[in-house]
Order: structure tokens, then C-alpha cells, then sequence
């Protein structure tokens, strides 16, 4: 007798961006073509989970046919036990909504925040992962010494690719090292003002060098810095700047990009609002 219970893919399954494309497009081919890769279930054993025979989800992996009705695609979801920011990709009401009866507007139900670094260490393995495919990548630094500007810094190899085209729209906000906030900051880590004022200098002649390569540009603002930010894409990486502390060292955020969640589209708004007033060197 086949099992009927649901398929449960492994939580990082339901963050890749083959898995999230398919499902904003809610192919549901596609979708159940990622079922077989990352939860080894057979045609059979996903019709049975979703309430299908084998022949149609056999159907429906080859393109022979689709699925358009809602209360399909929902038993869908159901059979496949999609996390809620999932269910939100495809167009459909959190299941805990489902449950209550009506929306339930709560930080669990649009979990744009998908996994917590203790520092930006732990969490450089998939930043690179990230900025080798990006076609985009925004960076909000200080001095961006460590993630851009040398060429053992993290970021530094993803800007240019012989492959796809070469490499990614590169945007890049260092502090002004003429301003007052860089003096107030150099004081918050210890470090005096002229130090921390070359280390941008350096940062900008460094990335300058790739203007010929890739398509780089950096731009100097002028406020106190609060948050670190890196964009690859649709998939942001938050750390915060206080006293005492450098941006590398606190916790680093991994935050992708959702329909319903506001943290995305608040971090992108503020890296283009500050990219508006500031001053372009590179």
C-alpha cells in the first residue's frame, strides 16, 4: 500500500532558487521534478502525498499537463508540507491562516528571515556561494577593506567571471572619509580617524582598478553607519555596526526576498536612498 502521508523536503530544499522560481511560477512540473531530488520520492509516492494518481504526476512532470486550480495546487502544498513563506511564492494563504481562519499577521508568518550567523565567519561559505551566480551585487560597508576592497577579501573574486557574460552590476556605499561620522566612527572601534579615512581611500583605489573589467561603481555617504548590508540578488546578508563592535563581528542575517515580507524591500529601498544622496567616486 503506497504511503499517504506527506513529503517533507529538507528546510534548505525550500530555500533554493530553482525550488522558489518554480514555485512563484507555480510550476508544479518543476516543483515536483525538485520533490524527486532533494526528498528521493517517487512519482508514486507524490501522487500519493498529494492526492494524485502515479500517471498524472507522471503527466505533469513531462508537460503534458498543468495544474491551474487553486484548491489542487493547495492540496498540493498541503501534501508536500511547504513551509508558509512557500506557500506565499505560490499565491496562497499561510497555513496557519488556513487554520485560524483568517490572516495571522506575525513575524513566523512571513519568515523572510531564513537562517541566523553568529558572525559574518560562519556565514561567508554561502555569501560566496551566493555572489558567484549574482547578477547584482550591492555592498553598504564602512571601509569594505574585508569584504571587497583587497584581493583576499571575501567578495573580491565573485566581481569578475569569464563565463555568463562576465560578472556581476557591482554597487558599492563606503563611508564619506571626509565626514564627521567617519571620525565618530573611527572613535566608537578605537582606531583614530586618519587610519580608518585611508582605509576607504584604499578601498575606492582598489575598486576603481576593476572599473576596465566589470561594471563597479562606489559611492561615498556621509551618515553614521548602522547596518552592513551585501545584496546577491534576491537574497540579502544584514549585520549591524554599534560601538565597540565592527559589522563582521555581530550577527549576520540571511534575508530573502518574499511577496508578503517587508524586510527585503525595506534594506534594498534604504541601499537605493542612500546611494541617491551620496557622492559617486568610482
Amino acid at each position: 500500500m503506497t504511503d499517504a502521508t506527506p513529503v517533507e523536503l529538507p528546510g534548505w530544499a525550500w530555500e533554493k532558487a530553482e525550488v522558489r522560481e518554480a514555485l512563484r511560477a507555480r510550476d508544479i512540473g518543476r516543483v515536483f521534478r525538485c520533490v524527486q531530488q532533494y526528498a528521493g520520492a517517487s512519482q508514486g509516492r507524490i501522487g500519493a502525498a498529494v492526492g494524485m494518481s502515479q500517471a498524472r504526476v507522471s503527466e505533469i512532470l513531462h508537460g503534458r499537463r498543468e495544474v491551474a486550480r487553486l484548491d489542487v495546487i493547495e492540496r498540493i502544498a498541503d501534501g508536500l508540507r511547504m513551509p508558509d513563506d512557500a506557500r506565499h511564492l505560490m499565491g496562497l494563504a499561510a497555513s496557519r491562516e488556513k487554520r485560524s481562519g483568517g490572516p495571522a499577521f506575525d513575524l513566523a508568518a512571513f519568515p523572510e528571515v531564513v537562517r541566523v550567523y553568529a558572525s559574518q565567519d560562519s556565514a561567508a561559505e554561502e555569501i560566496q556561494q551566493h555572489a558567484r551566480s549574482a547578477k547584482d551585487l550591492d555592498v553598504l560597508a564602512v571601509r569594505g577593506l574585508g569584504l571587497i576592497g583587497l584581493n583576499d577579501s571575501l567578495l573580491r573574486a565573485h566581481l569578475t567571471r569569464e563565463q555568463d557574460g562576465g560578472g556581476p552590476r557591482v554597487r558599492v556605499l563606503l563611508l564619506d572619509p571626509d565626514s564627521p561620522a567617519l571620525a565618530r566612527r573611527a572613535a566608537e572601534i578605537g582606531e583614530s580617524a586618519e587610519s580608518l579615512a585611508s582605509g576607504v581611500r584604499l578601498a575606492e583605489a582598489r575598486l576603481k582598478e576593476l572599473a576596465d573589467a566589470c561594471d563597479v561603481g562606489v559611492w561615498r555617504y556621509a551618515m553614521l553607519p548602522t547596518w552592513r548590508l551585501i545584496r546577491a540578488d534576491a537574497t540579502l546578508f544584514v549585520s549591524a555596526f554599534d560601538a565597540g563592535w565592527e559589522g563582521h563581528e555581530s550577527a549576520t542575517y540571511k534575508i530573502m526576498e518574499t511577496p508578503h515580507g517587508p524586510l527585503y524591500r525595506g534594506f534594498r529601498r534604504m541601499f537605493d536612498a542612500i546611494t541617491d544622496g551620496a557622492q559617486r567616486t568610482v
